[in-house]
C-alpha cells in the first residue's frame, strides 16, 4: 500500500466502540419481565433480533422502524406486540449507558491516537440517542465531530454522511481512515466517498485490509498509511 497523510480516524460506534450488554436479547428479556412477560428465553430473542436485522431493507433508524424491529424480535413469544405495550420503556433503556459495554480497547487508542495528533470523529447510523449517549458513557470528548444517520438524513453507505463529516472535520476525504465493523456499510460506504476503510473483524484471523482490534490502528498507520 502506498503511503498516505492520514490527519484524522472516524470509527462507527455500534459492534466498533460498543455493545448492548449482556446481550440484546437479556435486555429484552429484562423489560419484557418487568411488564408481565417473565421467563423469556433470551437465547431466542438474541436469534430472532438477529434474523429481523439481516431482513432489514433501507433501515432509516426512525423510532417507528425501531418498534417494527422489537415487534418482529418478540414474534410468537408474547401476546400483544411491543409496539402497543413497553416498547417506549425498551427504547429509553437503550438510551442509558448501563444498556451498553465498551470495548477495552476503545480508550487507550483513543488516548494514543490523540497523542500523535490526529483527529478523531463518529460516523454513524444512529438515531437522536446516540450523542447523548456517548457523553453518558464518557466518550464523546474525544471526538472533534460526530456525524449521526439521523441528523443527515442518509445513512451509511450513502456517501453524503462520509461527506457531511469531511465536511465537519474540515479535511480533505483522503486524509481520513474511517474504521467500522460492515464491510459493506463501513469499508465499502467510506471507500466510495474517497475515504480510506479498513474493516475491524474483532477476535478474528489477521487479513489483508482487516483488523481484529482497534489497537491495530497506529501500526497499521506506521507501517502502510504513515502519518
Amino acid at each position: 500500500m502506498r503511503r498516505i497523510s492520514i490527519r484524522a480516524v472516524t470509527f462507527d460506534v455500534g459492534g466498533t466502540l460498543i455493545e448492548p450488554w449482556p446481550s440484546v436479547g437479556h435486555i429484552y428479556a429484562s423489560v419484557a419481565a418487568r411488564h408481565g412477560w417473565p421467563g423469556l428465553s433470551v437465547e431466542t430473542l438474541n436469534c430472532q433480533f438477529a434474523g429481523a436485522w439481516r431482513a432489514l431493507e433501507n433501515f432509516r433508524y426512525t423510532r417507528q422502524e425501531w418498534a417494527g424491529l422489537v415487534d418482529a424480535s418478540f414474534h410468537g413469544l408474547i401476546g400483544t406486540p411491543p409496539s402497543g405495550t413497553f416498547f417506549p420503556a425498551l427504547y429509553e433503556y437503550f438510551a442509558r449507558p448501563q444498556a451498553w459495554r465498551v470495548f477495552e480497547d476503545v480508550v487507550p487508542v483513543f488516548e494514543g491516537l490523540a497523542a500523535h495528533k490526529l483527529k478523531l470523529g463518529v460516523i454513524s447510523n444512529w438515531d437522536e440517542r446516540l450523542i447523548p449517549l456517548l457523553r453518558r458513557l464518557e466518550l464523546h470528548d474525544y471526538f472533534d465531530s460526530v456525524t449521526v444517520s439521523c441528523d443527515v438524513d442518509f445513512p451509511k453507505p450513502s456517501p453524503i454522511i462520509f461527506e457531511r463529516a469531511t465536511q465537519a472535520l474540515a479535511l480533505p476525504a483522503e486524509a481520513i481512515l474511517h474504521v467500522g465493523d460492515s464491510a459493506a456499510m463501513d469499508v465499502e460506504g467510506a471507500r466510495g466517498a474517497g475515504l480510506h476503510a479498513v474493516l475491524l473483524r474483532r477476535g478474528a484471523e489477521p487479513r489483508e485490509g482487516q483488523i481484529n482490534c482497534l489497537c491495530d490502528i497506529e501500526a497499521l498507520l506506521n507501517s502502510s498509511m504513515g502519518a
